[in-house]
């Protein structure tokens, strides 16, 4: 949904009251839409097309397409401790991956995260050719 938004600035007040005491109000102090401090004003539309996400023509070979792996530090878990169990042992907590933030996932290495096919850096002779080899 599309959204319009608006603040309302303060009015300029003069510091005449003391420090304890706060100003006195007067009718000339009354905001627009009876407002006593800056707001936002939030307008919602409807009917807004929404863009669907379209998939990659080649998708990576790596991450298939998605963007992302199974975080190296955790092997997709999500926590560090007992990775090669599925369930931790009775009174155990887990402690969270830092690679991942306990999602498990990582964002693919050869794409990075955007799931569109990428050559290997700097190897572009597999393109090549096999005529232009034999030579």
């Amino acid at each position: 949904m599309a959204t319009i938004a608006a603040i309302l600035p303060l009015p300029a007040s003069n510091s005449s009251g003391s420090p304890g005491r706060p100003l006195p109000r007067t009718g000339s102090d009354i905001l627009r839409f009876g407002l006593s401090r800056p707001t936002w004003i939030v307008k919602t539309v409807s009917n807004v097309r929404k863009e669907k996400i379209r998939k990659p023509d080649t998708p990576c070979v790596v991450c298939s397409g998605n963007g992302r792996v199974d975080c190296r530090h955790c092997q997709g878990r999500g926590r560090t401790n007992h990775v090669n169990l599925v369930m931790l042992p009775k009174g155990e907590w887990p402690r969270w991956c830092k690679v991942c933030g306990g999602s498990g996932l990582d964002y693919c290495n050869r794409c990075l995260g955007t799931g569109e096919y990428r050559d290997i850096m700097g190897f572009h002779f597999m393109k090549m050719d096999t005529n232009s080899l034999q030579r």
